[in-house]
């Protein structure tokens, strides 16, 4: 049955030529961009998800996110409408065949090989992490192998259109997405960011190693059970020989808590490029199944094919199905073959008839050398064509918007290779750079590539980081700003805590150049205080001025001093003379008993001169009473008894 919307024009632009592929949202086509004569892929969105204008808006918006990528590795996304009724959009069209088909003509990949085609599709995911948009679809049929061995990621920006405000993803009450590379969280909560789709590259490596998901089960809600319930198994279990280090990074990708996998697609490729240096494998080239596969191995991608009829000389049909269309899948590369009869069989070759009239000879005659002439003019052109012709002189667009130098490329009569994106610190944001081949030059019909400015690269110390933890910090910036230098010093700080970090110089939300020194300034605590001169103080009063400056008090015995009076504080220890100390530090307060006390020296017996040095020697005051003689005989208080400094002593002098 032939597709009724093969023959249309979209938007006069577009003409439609062939369905590739058809899936439950969408169906694509080979078309043929008028405007520009080149072939593209046009998806049609599906008619149940047309008249919904939720999704069709949503699906608007995001579209325009997915063209702002440009990168190697992304399917880029050109333009988008409606029109006839059809919501549709325009992609690049890829030439060569989905990450599915190798692994249904190899089984399974070797790490090496794995490596290889993850560490792109991981670049283009970076690509969209920062761009702030999540993919959501993640799995083979949407990673595309080319014929040159370029890995690019389809469908970006698509589930996202159905979710709308990270909302689960689906319509009508159905979830979008492939089951088998579901995360956790889209299959529990409907929610996705940039993790998400770690997970669902996570099970891609299972599967690129192991050549199988890890989950089967004979209902999606078996497959998706598995997926929230269970860990991701080991691969060497299944094949043995696998590295350690890779089970565990599949292990780490594929956590079903997201906070355990990487942030996002740039953490995972740092971390495979690490895995990859300590494992000494070498880069090998994509495998595009050329080289190992057989012809019956092959399978078609979304580039257009010239069917044919099985009988035709060099075909196979692919597991002996045809599309609804009443096409045989085609191995591509191969040339269109000998032309044959619908029904398969070749035309007889035709013969001369005998006694053909003299008008149809004589016609016959001037089809001939009408074909001659037309043929003379043919070659003349195409050899005018190969010598001069076809050399045009690339134009002066540098300086030029990316845009006004794609018209003035396209205008010279080339093609604009659109576009590889370079920081720069002198062009502007949006402006060529520089062209291969460069202004000036004649280049025979070939594409012109343009470098375009993506401004002055910039990087920013995020503000939330204050506060937090010297190591945590550290091992944050290590990871999310390797381009930028960062060192440490230790400053006291009244408010902030001992190890967190009190701010960064420049301030953080700085913008940054690549290599710039940023210095983090790291609490050491409250600065050291004095201790205050208390004595001569009551308790309570000399307790609250320690306190207010942070120190604990602690009283310890009363002692005795001549100099404060009893129950104010005599000492502390440190003293306020040790200077200053710990903030929070303990001083030990000691009040005055009064005083000092002595013991009473025994004084009888002795002259009256040296009874009065003994007792004056010993911090009392003598009183004599003299009689006759000159001999100490009785004292007051006796001798022994234990009285306060400067009492009065009185002895009595005699014979």
């Amino acid at each position: 049955m032939t597709d009724p919307v093969v023959g249309r024009v979209l938007e006069g632009r577009y003409r439609l030529e062939e369905r590739l592929a058809r899936g439950g949202m969408s169906t694509v086509y080979a078309a043929t961009d008028l405007r520009l004569h080149r072939t593209v892929a046009v998806k049609i969105m599906a008619d149940h998800l047309v008249h919904d204008p939720t999704f069709v808006d949503r699906f608007t918006r995001e579209a325009r996110a997915a063209a702002m990528l440009s990168h190697p590795n992304v399917v880029s996304v050109s333009d988008q409408g409606s029109d006839q009724g059809l919501v549709f959009l325009v992609m690049e069209l890829v030439r060569g065949r989905t990450l599915r088909d190798l692994l249904h003509a190899r089984g399974r990949l070797t790490v090496g090989e794995a490596f290889a085609v993850l560490e792109p599709v991981l670049a283009g995911l970076t690509a969209a992490h920062r761009a702030g948009i999540v993919h959501r679809d993640i799995k083979p049929e949407n990673v595309l192998i080319g014929v040159d061995g370029v890995v690019k990621v389809a469908d970006f920006g698509l589930a996202r259109a159905v979710v709308g405000t990270g909302q689960t993803s689906q319509t009508g009450g159905v979830l979008i997405g492939t089951v088998a590379y579901l995360s956790p969280e889209q299959l529990e909560r409907g929610r996705a960011d940039a993790r998400s789709d770690i997970y669902a590259a996570g099970i891609v490596l299972y599967e690129m190693l192991t050549g199988h998901p890890p989950y089967g089960g004979d209902t999606p809600l078996a497959v998706a059970y598995q997926h929230v319930h269970h860990d991701v198994p080991l691969p060497s279990a299944e094949v043995p020989g696998i590295a350690w280090q890779v089970d565990e990074l599949v292990a780490r990708t594929t956590r079903r808590d997201p906070a355990g996998r990487p942030v996002d697609a740039g953490a995972f490729l740092a971390e495979l490029a690490d895995l990859r240096k300590d494992l000494g494998i070498e880069p090998v080239p994509v495998p595009t199944g050329r080289s190992t596969a057989g012809p019956g191995t092959l399978r078609p991608t979304n580039r257009p094919t010239r069917p044919r009829h099985p009988s035709d000389p060099m075909t196979e049909v692919l597991d002996n199905q045809s599309d609804r269309a009443g096409r045989t899948s085609m191995l591509p590369g191969m040339g269109a073959g000998p032309t044959t009869h619908v029904g398969g069989r070749r035309p007889a070759p035709e013969r001369p008839r005998p006694g053909v009239p003299q008008h149809i000879r004589r016609r016959r005659a001037r089809l001939a050398f009408a074909l001659v002439l037309l043929l003379a003019v043919t070659i003349g052109a195409i050899g005018w064509w190969l010598g001069s012709g076809r050399w045009t002189t690339v134009p002066e667009v540098i300086g030029k918007p990316q845009d006004s130098a794609i018209t003035l490329i396209e205008g010279a009569g080339l093609s604009a290779d659109c576009c590889t994106q370079q920081w720069s610190e002198k062009v502007p944001a949006g402006q060529v750079i520089s062209t291969q081949p460069g202004a000036g030059e004649a280049i025979r019909g070939s594409n012109v590539r343009l470098i375009v400015s993506k401004g002055p690269e910039r990087f920013r110390v995020d503000a939330a980081l204050l506060n937090q933890p010297e190591n945590a910090v550290t091992a944050k910036l290590q990871e999310t700003l390797p381009e930028i230098q960062f060192t440490s010093e230790q400053r006291y700080s009244n408010e902030v805590k001992a190890g967190l970090v009190i701010q960064f110089v420049p301030p953080a939300g700085t913008d940054l150049k690549r290599g710039q020194v940023v210095t983090m300034l790291v609490s050491k605590g409250h600065e050291p205080v004095a201790i205050p001169d208390v004595t001569g103080q009551k308790l309570e009063q000399a307790t609250d001025n320690l306190k207010k400056l942070g120190f604990a008090v602690n009283r310890v015995p009363d002692g005795r001093s001549a100099a404060v009076g009893k129950g104010l504080v005599m000492a502390t220890s440190p003293a306020a003379s040790a200077g200053a100390v710990p903030f929070g530090s303990t001083v030990s307060v000691q009040l005055s008993a009064g005083v000092p006390q002595v013991k009473v020296p025994d004084v009888t017996g002795m002259s009256a001169a040296d009874a009065a040095a003994v007792l004056t020697k010993a911090g009392l005051k003598v009183e004599a009473t003299r009689f006759f003689g000159d001999n100490v005989r009785q004292q007051t208080p006796r001798a022994g008894k234990v009285v306060d400094t400067g009492t009065t002593v009185r002895i009595l002098v005699s014979f």
